[in-house]
């Protein structure tokens, strides 16, 4: 993993405890859905893809069944298609900053997405540059792509209905750190999300952010679940400097942190002693053995004062 940098314009303030983020990609770090603008452009059309999304909300069909015939419509070669995405997608305003707000402060940023991970790792070199780009682990489904395009096949993280459970590639991540864990110091688990499909992996966070006016905020509110609403990352930015800061002098390093789930009691002891493990090291439920990947830490502390 490339090294960390420690200068910042923006600076959090300094505490022993690991803060890990864990991100949604499309309607969260980009306003617009990668795959919806490859089919509505390259593959089944607006009017067939909100049939099929129909599908999914009644419940008839499967995430991954309907994701299947999607995928499956387009015929377009890769980089043809990312043409479009190119001129479609918008980042969010504030996410770059945000970023390098991570990387001075050495917060891992990882990605957790239902889409496919060449697709996510382009945009994102495209639109950070591949430098700031490489900070980033993404966890989400592989494809097989064909060189004229004519076939697009996703390769599932899982093999249930969803292809991808983003709680389950969490608790791996977990399960990574809890036996790295020597010290017991207490990481943070923060979530930013969008959408519904992103509950199952919001509840195995400490934190949930809520992209404000859009559907994961209203389900949180009709079943009065804890969140902290967000227009832009620069929000986010400000909460965790707050958060920090609370943390550190709330607790003064002891114990259990300020924003504290109990459901998540057990990853209190995952903290690794030198080295946080890295979403890279989760493999695909294949039968493969997860070999966390060890990424230096400044001395005692996860963010720089």
């Amino acid at each position: 993993m490339p090294s960390v940098a420690h200068k910042n314009s923006v600076s959090a303030p300094a505490t022993k405890r690991d803060i890990i983020i864990f991100s949604d990609f499309d309607g969260t770090i980009f306003l617009q859905d990668t795959g919806h603008v490859l089919f509505d452009h390259h593959g089944c059309g607006v009017a067939r893809r909100h049939m099929l999304d129909e599908e999914i909300r009644t419940g008839s069909r499967s995430f991954r069944a309907v994701s299947e015939d999607m995928w499956a419509s387009l015929n377009v070669p890769f980089d043809d298609g990312f043409k479009v995405m190119e001129e479609k997608l918008e980042i969010d305003p504030a996410f770059n900053e945000f970023h390098q707000f991570c990387i001075a402060n050495e917060v891992p940023f990882n990605v957790i997405s239902a889409g496919l991970k060449p697709i996510l790792r382009k945009v994102l070199d495209v639109f950070l540059g591949e430098k700031q780009s490489s900070h980033i682990d993404i966890v989400a489904n592989d494809a097989h792509i064909s060189h004229d395009g004519s076939k697009w096949t996703p390769i599932w993280r899982h093999d249930n209905e969803l292809g991808h459970d983003k709680a389950a590639s969490i608790q791996e991540y977990k399960a990574i750190a809890s036996s790295e864990s020597e010290d017991g110091s207490i990481p943070l688990i923060v979530f930013v999300g969008d959408g519904v499909s992103d509950l199952p992996a919001a509840r195995e966070a400490d934190v949930l952010f809520a992209r404000r006016g859009l559907r994961l905020e209203e389900y949180c509110v009709e079943n009065n679940i804890a969140y902290i609403p967000f227009d832009t990352f620069a929000d986010i930015q400000k909460e965790l400097v707050r958060m920090i800061e609370e943390d550190r002098s709330s607790t003064n390093d002891a114990d259990k942190p300020a924003q504290y789930n109990p459901r998540v009691n057990f990853w209190r002891r995952a903290s690794s002693k030198k080295a946080v493990p890295t979403l890279s090291s989760i493999q695909q439920t294949t039968g493969n053995v997860f070999l966390p990947v060890e990424r230096s830490l400044a001395p005692q502390a996860t963010l720089v004062s």
